[in-house]
């Protein structure tokens, strides 16, 4: 174990290894123990009242900007304690990151995910037997897979607490994409029967982005017990918001290029929807003489650590993109993101965007998208209408599907027999047709009415953005639920196209 010179402080390091519980920590010890790890004096609001949160064993809601300390908030908690934190995060390279940073620290922390060694594995299940572990980040899939769940559910092993890092995945890729995001409402339940009566385990979520249907969705899908809400408002003043429109798919790169040209040497990002998109783009602007690459989830862990590190070191001033990058990856002089395809959720293109002028510094953000007609550039047209239909597909089969499974049934069972079962069970959990009994078995409820649901809605808040004609700051700041910050803008922002144009 590691542990930084003068972390253990006031607490006893035998209790900690042998995994018996402390008492709370005084105020005193928590900023202690801050400036310690961190060297930070004061905590940022509002994140001195989330750790008190987390301490009191209270579940939490938390939604502040990209690069406003979220990890420190269930860091600190979790390093005060014994016991263990499981951290659930979506993306290898975000896991990586975040325990690369504690372990400099000499914290113990771990993470387990499918592209780690054999022996690496045995190692950190020996160091959570032996509850030497704090913080444990792993993916959905992984909590869920039957070695790690077999080993977190020994009665002797303490967990203090679930944290979602990045919770909007949850809403954007839990019907279909991540089936796995549906079942961790019943984690919590599941686990505590494992455990010593009067056992508290807390949940919160955390994420840069969530309007007030997102929070919905996280609240419901993970059984919070009245959540403490921490809202802060997503508008940065020092982003500059613009949205160009390309009159065909040569037009669209022209503009890119021409931007790009504009800034040179600023490290920037161009965001695309698929792989193949990326390498397409990263191919056609390496001929034009820059030095950039496809980033996407396809990639090994050591293309994606190559890419990432000459992003940072200035290699490359910048590189083409899914939403696989970004997340956890701190860079702070990011002076600049284009949108060579929009995404299909506001909230994806926030997320995306506040990834930028992290330093407190001006930065520009451009989205590209097809003249309205779709007759001279239909490349956005085809795009959303492909998402659309893929996801009625899917509505389709699960509906089908419904009338051949079992009522009662385990999971790993029925995707075996079952082509597609896995994201035909979530979206049946989304209309409120079955209800997850522990996050292995399920129940279907026959007679219940299929509750419909529609993305049409988060598509239709996506392009009244791109085509609004008012200020861009308020129409963001009144779709996430901030109307008052939208109304404390007057007439406008003065920091968006819209505003400079009028």
């Amino acid at each position: 174990m590691y542990f930084p010179q003068g972390f253990m402080g006031t607490l006893n390091p035998v209790l900690w290894a042998s995994g018996m519980r402390l008492p709370r920590p005084d105020w005193d010890q928590v900023r202690a123990k801050f400036r310690a790890i961190w060297g930070y004096e004061e905590f940022r609001p509002p994140q001195g009242e989330i750790v008190k949160c987390l301490l009191a064993k209270q579940d939490a809601i938390v939604v502040m900007p990209t690069g406003g300390g979220k990890s420190i908030c269930f860091q600190l908690p979790a390093l005060l304690e014994t016991g263990l934190t499981i951290v659930v995060s979506p993306l290898v390279a975000l896991m990586e990151n975040q325990v690369q940073e504690l372990r400099q620290r000499r914290l113990p922390a771990a993470l387990l995910h499918s592209e780690i060694s054999a022996h690496q594995r045995r190692e950190t299940f020996w160091r959570l037997e032996k509850q030497q572990i704090r913080l444990l980040y792993l993916s959905p899939e992984t909590l869920l897979s039957s070695s790690v769940w077999q080993l977190l559910s020994q009665p002797h092993l303490i967990i203090n607490g679930l944290m979602l890092d990045e919770a909007h995945c949850l809403a954007q890729w839990g019907d279909t994409f991540r089936p796995a995001y549906r079942r961790l409402g019943a984690v919590r339940p599941a686990l505590l029967q494992t455990k010593p009566a009067g056992t508290k385990m807390t949940i919160a979520a955390f994420t840069a982005t969530a309007d007030p249907q997102t929070q919905r969705t996280i609240h419901d899908i993970l059984q919070l017990h009245q959540p403490q809400l921490f809202l802060q408002s997503p508008y940065r003043s020092n982003l500059n918001l613009a949205v160009q429109i390309t009159w065909t798919p040569r037009g669209r790169k022209q503009q890119l290029l021409q931007f790009i040209q504009a800034r040179p040497n600023q490290a920037g990002l161009v965001y695309v929807r698929t792989r193949r998109d990326g390498e397409l783009l990263a191919e056609w602007l390496k001929n034009q003489g820059y030095k950039t690459a496809s980033y996407h989830a396809g990639l090994s862990p050591e293309e994606r650590r190559e890419i990432e590190s000459a992003w940072l070191t200035g290699k490359f001033s910048f590189v083409v993109c899914t939403n696989a990058f970004g997340m956890g990856i701190n860079h702070s002089t990011v002076r600049w993101i284009v949108h060579f395809h929009v995404p299909n959720l506001l909230s994806e293109y926030v997320q995306e965007i506040g990834r930028a002028g992290r330093d407190g510094e001006i930065a520009e953000i451009l989205a590209l998208i097809s003249e309205p007609t779709g007759i001279l550039d239909s490349d956005d047209r085809q795009r959303h209408q492909y998402f659309q239909n893929q996801l009625r597909r899917q509505q389709q089969i699960a509906q089908q599907l419904i009338q051949k499974l079992p009522a009662e049934g385990e999971i790993n069972i029925i995707t075996r027999q079952f082509k597609d079962s896995a994201i035909a069970l979530s979206l049946l959990h989304r209309t409120g047709q079955l209800k997850w009994i522990d996050p292995f078995h399920y129940q279907i409820h026959r007679s219940a009415k299929s509750q419909s649901f529609s993305q049409a809605k988060t598509l239709q808040d996506m392009m009244q953005y791109l085509t609004t004609r008012q200020c861009r700051w308020k129409f963001l700041l009144q779709a996430f639920g901030f109307p008052q910050d939208a109304t404390s803008l007057g007439n406008g922002c003065g920091h968006c196209d819209r505003c400079l144009k009028s």
